[in-house]
């Protein structure tokens, strides 16, 4: 019995020029890099507050004029991965760069022209 991988090695997926798995093995996640911004990504669990933190990201995003989509992600699993312990968070290029609480559009655009 292999409960909870053990003993058992997990299937290495290839990764993305981010550093996330990609979804088919020849497409990259989110293309080539725009600005130094690869993916932006959402974690949440499905709230009011990361609703509403998922569609400031958009907004930052559109007001930059990058072209990078932004994902939202509700699966625990996956947000587990990131070390994220307080909700909503913001991941870019696969670093958590802001978690537990709602920016405004406005505070992502700042956060987003640092990196």
């Amino acid at each position: 019995m292999a409960l909870f991988y053990f003993g058992k090695k997990r299937e290495e997926k290839p990764a993305c020029c981010c550093g996330s798995e990609t979804k088919a093995e020849s497409a990259c996640c989110c293309g080539a890099p725009v600005e130094g911004i690869c993916c932006v990504k959402v974690l949440g669990a499905g709230c009011k507050s990361c609703h509403e933190q998922y569609e400031n990201a958009k907004a930052a995003v559109a007001a930059l004029g990058l072209k990078v989509d932004v994902e939202y992600i509700t699966d625990m699993e996956k947000i587990m991965e990131y070390g994220v312990m307080s909700m909503p968070a913001i991941v870019v290029n696969d670093k958590v760069v802001s978690m537990g609480k709602v920016l405004k559009a406005s505070d992502v655009e700042k956060l987003l022209r640092k990196l």
